[in-house]
């Protein structure tokens, strides 16, 4: 897994609040990073299509499920990481560098 830079420790924002993540499904095929959350949370796809995810913070994250085939870079603020969900499932990722980002792709056959 990617480090946290060079301390490693894990960053926060400010006033140590995490933005709530919300749980309604988004049909969308773009997810920001932004104030140490994915928004949406939750997204709906059909399978085929790619997904953008932007880095919008100034800390760097990543998007990471080995399992499903998501691993991006580090991504520094503004950059971006794209991955096409070909199969139909629910796809769980998390930024690994601040494991309690959480976020979901749900890929429906259409």
């Amino acid at each position: 897994m990617p480090s946290g830079g060079a301390s490693g420790a894990m960053e926060m924002p400010a006033g140590g609040a995490v933005a709530p993540a919300s749980t309604t499904p988004v049909h969308t095929d773009h997810v920001q990073i932004t104030n140490f959350a994915f928004a949406p949370a939750e997204i709906t796809v059909v399978a085929g299509t790619t997904v953008t995810w932007m880095n919008e913070d100034i800390t760097q994250h990543d998007v990471f499920a080995p399992p499903v085939g998501l691993q991006s870079p580090v991504l520094n603020q503004n950059d971006s990481y794209t991955h096409t969900f070909s199969s139909p499932g629910t796809y769980r990722y998390i930024c690994s560098i601040h494991p309690f980002m959480h976020g979901t792709v749900v890929v429906t056959s259409g």
